[in-house]
């Protein structure tokens, strides 16, 4: 237990940090509901009939109304050519007349596959958080800060105080990184001794000015590693917290996960600091690097790679709680350098109690440099496949495969990012494909045999006890790498998936389309706006050689009325890519199911606690009885990224098959069947709802995941509104 002097310290530093993030209280509650268009943009919306934001920007300004809540609907009907029932497409159609509409609500879908997409940002200076009025609620409502607010909820004089997840002693500390970071992230090689019950310390805490005798602060950790895991674990509700998703809760547990962080940053920094620098830097410099003098959190991690450990936790935290993609990325990096420095790169083959703890030091770098990349669609800093990188892999004993799995997993994600790259580059430029149509055909022909690799059972076979937390962090290696194998199949097959679709075509490809907006009568005589459609096989051919796109121009007849078509739809040929589009659009349907199938099948934290008596069980797989609200939350996703693509390619296949079918139109075109049923529909809403699932799960720790989980859920809700 620590001395009372220090439990006055470690509050001091408490109340001196708190006062630098005392953040303004807004009272103006956001409006109820918001346009389309605003929706779609991600800014905030003033209510009125035609609200500022569209009268500034000269759009159409439409409101749909909630429709939240109630049974789902039974499809009844015969199916059509696309598998999808009538009397529903009928229904989309009434719901969604104006073509407007159609654009507002595909803007939504198609803004899920942003890079950093739904991502919430905490980290706004007082002058920012001042744009943002309304957005926050006064204390003692029961919204989540941010998010809007709710009706009040009723007083309760004798409601339990807030807690927060705070440990008394590094022991407890690393128990709890086993408990619920360890299957997700293994840092550490396994457990030397046996998980016991979480013991987080019972005392109430309190998000300003606490007391010394009030605040859970009668322990302060002693190294980076471990300020780095507090800073996680005091975002995991605590038990005995009478409403974890309150205001009160939610920024107790944000004030006291940005101390840890901040104090594990510094920390780092005196780690890396050389003691006689300031006095005698060359003296300085020849005594080497220097050892912490402490002891090991871990008896089998050397206490120097600690400060790596903390920064590849702090890189994660940045990214999932604060919403910070660059200080992701810098986190990321400077472990990096660290680790160069420390040659973990280029260790020779060992066996000694520190050897496993030096590779997984090094190939988690690896796994977190490459993260930032992916997340941001920014280029690499290094070179995946870089020969000095000769390190070998870590090995679980259950499974000594998964460790390479998950690390070319994570190498073709970056390269399919990358492709994406390329791809936008051509796009804007206008350019050649050849390059593009090789990249895709070697892409696809590299990433399947891995899917197929990271399906097959281990070559151990299992020994011992099934609940093993070793074993199942080897499972659950498994099941991300085949959720990053399947992001990268969707950025590698998306362009050329959807390509056929109008309004996908003139975003991304900056294309005018043929006849937009051209009045044509309808039955009764009236004059109405339509907006055309082409398929990729109706764009014209690409231009003779020697003769630019600007100077070559060609005619094309749709539906019946032949129009000139714009100079800038002449540069992409039918044949660009080596893939047909329904080829590519089975292999965007594939991957998604099976992200939400691997998101559902993750194991969850199982903690036990002094009262329930025993020992913690090992992570447990979900049941189909499970309510996630009452599962304690995973912890680090730093893939939530790809959760975001499965959403985005569900929502699009579905909004292919609906927008077609509406028998009122008919210059609307004809797509091809997804080679479906009338199941497929219900196969799509299944799995966007085990997606969305799991984001709710992540969001109730982290803080910047609300905004993702809101974002799928809206467009969700666009997609299969449910009756009042």
């Amino acid at each position: 237990m620590a001395s009372p002097q220090d439990c006055q310290s470690s509050q001091a530093q408490f109340d001196k940090f708190q006062k630098q993030t005392v953040r303004k209280k807004f009272a103006k509650p956001p409006v109820k509901v918001a346009c389309l268009s605003c929706r779609a943009s991600r800014i905030r919306c003033d209510g009125k009939e035609t609200c500022s934001g569209c009268a500034t920007k000269g759009k159409e300004c439409s409101y749909l109304p909630s429709k939240r809540g109630g049974p789902r609907k039974k499809r009844v009907g015969q199916p059509s050519s696309l598998g999808i029932d009538s009397q529903d497409s009928k229904a989309w159609a009434s719901t969604f007349p104006n073509p407007r509409l159609h654009e507002a609500v595909f803007n939504q879908f198609d803004s899920l596959a942003v890079p950093g997409a739904g991502l919430r940002h905490l980290d706004f200076s007082p002058e920012v958080q001042s744009m943002f009025e309304g957005l926050m609620v006064p204390a003692g409502g029961n919204a989540r800060p941010g998010l809007g607010a709710e009706p009040p909820s009723v007083h309760t004089p004798n409601l339990e105080p807030s807690r927060v997840r705070v440990y008394g002693n590094e022991r407890d500390i690393l128990n709890g990184y086993y408990i619920f970071i360890h299957q997700y992230f293994p840092i550490f090689p396994p457990v030397h001794t046996p998980i016991t019950v979480d013991r987080p310390l019972d005392s109430p805490g309190k998000a300003s000015n606490p007391k010394p005798t009030e605040t859970p602060l009668s322990y302060m950790p002693t190294s980076p590693i471990s300020l780095a895991i507090s800073a996680i674990l005091a975002l995991v509700p605590h038990p005995k917290d009478p409403n974890p998703s309150s205001p009160e809760s939610v920024l107790l547990r944000r004030s006291y996960a940005q101390f840890f962080a901040r104090a594990a940053s510094e920390n780092v920094e005196a780690d890396s600091e050389l003691a006689e620098s300031a006095a005698n830097p060359s003296q300085a410099l020849l005594d080497g690097k220097p050892i912490p003098n402490r002891p090991p959190l871990h008896p089998h991690v050397p206490v120097e790679l600690e400060a790596i450990l903390a920064l590849l936790i702090l890189s994660v935290y940045e990214y999932t709680q604060r919403g910070n993609l660059v200080k992701m990325r810098n986190r990321a990096g400077q472990a990096y350098v660290m680790a160069m420095n420390m040659s973990l790169h280029a260790l020779p083959p060992e066996d000694n109690i520190f050897d496993e703890a030096k590779r997984r030091a090094w190939w988690m770098t690896f796994y977190c440099v490459c993260q930032g990349s992916i997340v941001s669609t920014t280029p690499p800093t290094i070179i995946p496949n870089d020969p000095r990188f000769v390190t070998r892999y870590p090995r679980f004993a259950s499974d000594p495969e998964s460790w390479s799995v998950l690390l070319q997993a994570q190498h073709a994600l970056l390269a399919a990012t990358q492709f994406i790259i390329e791809l936008n580059q051509v796009l804007k430029a206008r350019g050649s494909f050849y390059n593009i149509y090789e990249r895709m055909k070697k892409l696809d022909a590299w990433i399947r045999p891995l899917v197929i690799r990271a399906n097959i059972p281990p070559s151990v076979a299992p020994m011992g006890a099934t609940n093993d937390p070793e074993a199942i962090t080897a499972q659950s290696i498994r099941k991300i790498s085949l959720i990053k194998l399947s992001s990268a199949l969707i950025k590698t097959h998306r362009f050329r998936a959807f390509l056929d679709m109008p309004l996908f075509l003139r975003k991304h490809c900056d294309l005018s389309c043929a006849n937009q907006e051209v009045e044509k009568p309808d039955a009764q005589g009236n004059s109405k706006v339509s907006c055309c459609s082409g398929s990729l096989y109706n764009i014209p051919k690409a231009p003779p050689p020697g003769q630019s796109p600007s100077s070559f121009s060609s005619t094309s007849d749709v539906s019946g009325t032949t129009m000139t078509t714009s100079s800038s739809t002449s540069w992409i040929d039918e044949d660009a890519f080596p893939f047909t589009n329904h080829e590519s659009t089975e292999t965007c349907l594939s991957a998604a199911l099976t992200i939400a199938q691997m998101f559902y099948s993750l194991p969850y934290p199982n903690p036990t606690y002094d009262n329930n008596g025993g020992l913690n069980n090992s992570p447990r797989p979900p049941s189909p009885s499970d309510d996630p609200a009452t599962l304690a939350p995973r912890t680090m996703p730093s893939f939530a990224c790809c959760a975001m693509q499965s959403s985005y390619a569900m929502l699009m296949l579905y909004w292919k098959s609906r927008v077609i079918i509406d028998p009122t139109n008919t210059n609307n075109m004809e797509l091809s069947p997804l080679h479906g049923s009338e199941e497929l529909a219900d196969e799509l809403q299944y799995g966007l709802e085990c997606v969305l699932a799991a984001v709710r799960n992540y969001a109730m720790a982290f803080e910047a995941l609300d905004g993702m989980r809101d974002e799928i859920e809206g467009a969700f809700m666009l997609a299969f509104p449910q009756p009042q």
